[in-house]
């Protein structure tokens, strides 16, 4: 039916030569080849654009600056024992440190000498000191909404007043006893917290 070889052209280019394609390929029943999408321009093109036009405002003395920099920190890291370099703080710090500050309310304990609790007693004695630590987020009420609502408002202006619930003993130790550095003995009452919670 046909004669000679056929060229195929991949984008028409004119309405005329489309109009008698569509007519040679109505009459052949060949499958019309599929078009293929633009492509979209990487995302890395453009950044890399961002950083070569940052780069360009910068000075020579500056770039050296920064490699140097860049090399010593990257000597300080394999100097001790590192694998990598270490340009910026890991993603995961930040989050250790998001869920350090959200802990919840509890119980916690430290060994310290007497002279460390700041009583005014001079003594090498050491006690288990308890002490409550942690957010209590989750234990906000109306009453702390309502609070710090009419503090926003300056109708409570000279109180000092907390719109929000600590977290504190809600009872406390055994009473500590123990002796000073001139052999004197001494009790001290609710040093040591035995439970917390949020007030």
């Amino acid at each position: 039916m046909f004669n000679g070889s056929r060229t195929y052209s991949p984008l028409p280019s004119s309405p005329s030569s489309r109009a008698s394609s569509s007519s040679s390929s109505s009459s052949s029943s060949l499958p019309a080849a599929p078009r293929r999408p633009p492509r979209a321009l990487p995302r890395h093109s453009s950044l890399l654009a961002q950083y070569s036009s940052l780069f360009e405002s910068y000075t020579e003395g500056e770039i050296r600056q920064l490699i140097s920099a860049l090399v010593e920190r990257y000597s300080q890291a394999m100097n001790s024992g590192g694998h990598e370099l270490p340009l910026f703080p890991k993603a995961g710090n930040r989050m250790k440190r998001a869920r350090a500050r959200h802990k919840p309310c509890a119980l916690k304990e430290l060994e310290v000498s007497v002279s460390e609790l700041g009583l005014g007693y001079e003594s090498d004695e050491t006690v288990l000191f308890r002490y409550c630590s942690g957010t209590c987020d989750t234990a906000i009420r109306n009453y702390d909404l309502s609070l710090k609502s009419v503090r926003s408002k300056r109708r409570i202006r000279k109180e000092k007043v907390r719109a929000r619930p600590c977290c504190r003993p809600l009872a406390y130790d055994d009473d500590v006893s123990f002796l000073d550095a001139y052999n004197r003995y001494y009790t001290v009452n609710e040093l040591s917290a035995k439970e917390c919670g949020c007030v």
